[in-house]
């Protein structure tokens, strides 16, 4: 039996051939300039449907400039994506936003700052993207500068207000610290510790200060906070550190849900009851946060949803639209198992008088 082969895919030849009219013709009727009748128009666009044709990519960005496709670029180790369920969740709210624009989208993982500038670079000298998202803002941040150096439309999927030149959707953190802070005094707890990610991100510090500032507010004593690379084993080293101290924390907030779950196991391992001598919560809450038991109390981000509106104001940008930052809803706690009102400090028994 013969190989069987490719189908080939239609040309603007093919579509002339079988529409009997000339390859110009075709040309002008499928990039919508005149020089064709109406009726000749919509009889080359029904022949192309059916034919299959669709533009080339290639042809086009020779054509207009444009590739077709916005780039992503994750500095993170590759085996973080496949456990960490923000980045699913954002890429899938991406990728919703992208959809009926016929706009791909080029994802690349890397280890190092180095790595991700060379990979804009590179994306800009071939032509692969129109423009990029910006994750995981530094302090300093050497990318904006090197994307306007490139020409190369930015957008950050973050809060951006000291980056001059790059617009941002954003969402303050600082109204969800606050009631999740309220919420834990309100149980009773006031040796509460954070968790945090690498304290070289701009989320990070912002949450930082939004900790500090809540808990002045709510006449709590000083937040202690551990960073961490946010994995789960170094969520896991954290805890463990905590709850060896000599005053250990009775409420603990984690910067995602990874290491508020690894955190689970650890007091297992620790012989500390979840709620009962400890209350767990969890930024960004998940399908994680949901399936383990307890159940992880969580602050919702409803990150597809800031991916969705990331993906169409950095088509707006690429357009050459102006384009203002956007805030989107605050995030909400999400109370479940995990917290429960704090455990009175016992007290010493007091020696009886004698009779």
């Amino acid at each position: 039996m013969s190989p069987v082969s490719p189908k080939k895919r239609p040309t603007i030849a093919d579509i002339a051939e079988a529409a009997g009219v000339s390859k110009g013709a075709v040309s002008y009727a499928l990039n919508g300039k005149p020089g064709v009748s109406e009726g000749t128009r919509a009889r080359i666009l029904e022949i192309a449907a059916r034919m299959g044709w669709h533009p080339s990519s290639a042809a086009r960005a020779l054509s207009d400039g444009r590739a077709g496709a916005i780039g992503l670029v994750v500095d993170r180790p590759a085996w973080v994506l496949g456990i960490e369920p923000f980045f699913m969740r954002l890429i899938s709210g991406v990728e919703a936003g992208l959809a009926a624009t016929g706009t791909a989208l080029l994802l690349q993982v890397t280890e190092d700052a180095g790595a991700e500038e060379e990979a804009y670079r590179r994306w800009w000298g071939e032509r692969r993207v129109d423009g990029v998202l910006l994750v995981d803002l530094r302090e300093p941040d050497p990318r904006p500068a090197l994307l306007a150096e490139l020409g190369l439309p930015a957008l950050a999927v973050g809060h951006a207000g000291r980056v001059p030149g790059v617009p941002s959707v954003w969402i303050d953190d600082a109204v969800a610290v606050r009631e999740t802070l309220a919420y834990l005094a309100a149980l009773g707890h006031r040796e509460i510790a954070r968790v945090a990610g690498p304290p070289h991100f701009v989320h990070t510090r912002e949450r930082g200060e939004a900790f500090e500032a809540a808990a002045e507010e709510l006449g709590l004593g000083g937040i202690t906070c551990v960073y961490t690379d946010y994995s789960g084993e170094d969520g896991a080293r954290a805890t463990r550190r905590l709850l060896s101290a000599a005053e250990r924390p009775t409420a603990i907030v984690y910067d995602n849900d990874v290491m508020a779950v690894a955190a689970l196991g650890v007091t297992q391992e620790m012989g500390v009851s979840v709620p009962g001598e400890l209350s767990l919560v969890a930024w960004d809450d998940s399908e994680l946060c949901r399936l383990v038991h307890p159940a992880l109390t969580a602050v919702s981000r409803r990150v597809p949803e800031y991916g969705h509106r990331a993906a169409q104001v950095l088509l707006a940008h690429v357009r050459g639209e102006r384009v203002a930052d956007v805030l989107l809803e605050p995030p909400v706690l999400v109370p479940r198992g995990s917290t429960a009102p704090a455990r009175p400090a016992e007290r010493p028994l007091r020696a009886r008088r004698p009779a």
